[in-house]
């Protein structure tokens, strides 16, 4: 049956007359699907949508959805174009029930086929958006668990983010968008490009990583902080603006300094010396060179030089920023601490005393041996502290192996020294002999 006959028929305002001219379209479509026929299979289900579209009977555009959804043996590029052509009509529902019915059947159509996850993926979006507006977070947030992070976040379910964030693969902003798209063959089915809405590539990436540092910003991860921000910096459009990656870079360089130390931390500190943009900042390139070289820093000192700097920042004010000052406090004993392991380690001395740490890091007594036991405790140093004598013994990590080979080179020089001992009694022995024949 052609489409005219079949328009012609439905505009008589009869539903027994719609209901037939499905019936005739279900006929022609099964017969299609039986013979493996693509292009009729589609163009028979489109017929469909499209009927009961201009028939203004959105109940019975659910039902027939779901139908051929159902059916056996249904093509996967049949589902495919019924469920992009219905989506056309969302916006043309009557009210915002029929709008919520129709997003519902599609999204529960698409459920489970990775055909359709795109176009799932949009009506969830689409659905979730309206929940929001009406204000309901909670039924906002439950629908979009499986392909968002922002809802999670503004419901404070940071778990849920995690889990749901490392679904993201951040290779795909690596993506050349210049590049043409391969051209689909016979039968594939066909991508709709994505709403006019919808932030391009380079955008989605900024988006991503600042809700990925509201993530880390929540237990205070600022290694990754960091790295968020460097992704951002790398941004064209970010590189291009002075306005725009300045303020980024001083952020780098302020949760690279918060960033406990450890391998990775060290990489991106040499890395960020590295940049030539730092040298528009020269204030934050003086104080990364001094984190670089092993040079022990007092804390008061370096406190009142950047504390301006500190409380301007935009980012680490309010709680946040009484949290980071005690953290920026005890990254800098930790570094002085690690300093003098070095130098104590490069033998300028064997031992020091713990009265002689807390003058040089500017702390008590107590806050010295505290911070000292703590680097112990996370194996960040190794040393040894005799409390009565108030003395702290550096001494380098040995493995099983160095102790065996230690224990070895010590047998050696052991051996060496017998060896000569005996050569010199051996040839007193001699001398003494000649004299007495003598």
């Amino acid at each position: 049956m052609s489409n005219s006959a079949v328009d012609g028929w439905v505009r008589e305002g009869d539903s027994t007359n719609l209901d037939a001219a499905i019936k005739s379209l279900l006929n022609v479509e099964k017969q299609m699907r039986l013979a493996g026929d693509v292009a009729g299979t589609r163009k028979a289900v489109i017929d469909i949508v499209e009927l009961c579209y201009k028939a203004g009977a959105w109940k019975t555009l659910n039902d027939q959805i779901v139908l051929l959804s159902k059916r056996r043996g249904q093509l996967k590029q049949a589902i495919t174009a019924m469920v992009q052509k219905a989506m056309e009509y969302i916006d043309l529902t009557p009210d915002m029930d029929t709008c919520i019915e129709l997003i519902k059947t599609l999204s529960s159509v698409s459920a489970g086929k990775i055909y359709v996850e795109i176009e799932r993926a949009r009506l969830i979006k689409r659905l979730a958006k309206i929940k929001e507006e009406q204000g309901k977070i909670d039924e906002a947030a439950d629908l979009m668990q499986e392909i968002t992070v922002r809802l999670c976040l503004d419901r404070q379910d940071f778990v849920r983010a995690q889990i749901l964030s490392r679904k993201i693969s951040t290779r795909v902003f690596d993506a050349d968008p210049s590049k043409e798209k391969k051209k689909p063959k016979e039968g594939d089915s066909i991508v709709q490009d994505a709403p006019a809405e919808i932030p391009s590539l380079l955008e989605l990436k900024r988006i991503y990583y600042e809700l990925m540092i509201r993530y880390y910003s929540h237990n205070n991860d600022y290694l990754e902080i960091c790295r968020c921000y460097k992704a951002i910096d790398d941004i064209p459009a970010i590189k291009e603006d002075p306005a725009k990656w300045i303020p980024i870079l001083r952020k780098i360089r302020w949760y690279l300094v918060l960033a406990p130390h450890d391998p990775m931390q060290s990489s991106l500190l040499n890395a960020t010396l590295e940049d030539k943009n730092l040298s528009e900042i020269p204030n934050f390139r003086l104080l990364l060179r001094q984190l670089v070289t092993m040079e022990v820093i007092q804390w008061t000192s370096l406190w009142e030089f950047y504390k301006n700097e500190y409380e301007n920042e935009k980012l680490l004010g309010g709680a946040l920023g009484a949290k980071t000052e005690e953290d920026l406090k005890l990254r800098i004993i930790e570094h002085a601490l690690l300093s003098l392991n070095i130098l104590v380690v490069s033998e300028y001395y064997s031992r020091i005393t713990l009265k002689r740490i807390a003058d040089l890091l500017c702390l008590s007594l107590q806050e010295a041996e505290k911070h000292l036991s703590d680097m112990v405790n996370s194996k960040s140093l190794i040393a040894k502290i005799d409390r009565p004598m108030g003395v702290v013994s550096f001494r380098t990590a040995q493995d099983s192996n160095g102790v065996l080979n230690s224990w070895a080179t010590n047998l050696e020089k052991l051996l060496d020294l017998v060896e000569k001992s005996c050569h010199q009694i051996h040839k007193e022995t001699m001398i003494h002999k000649a004299v007495l024949k003598a």
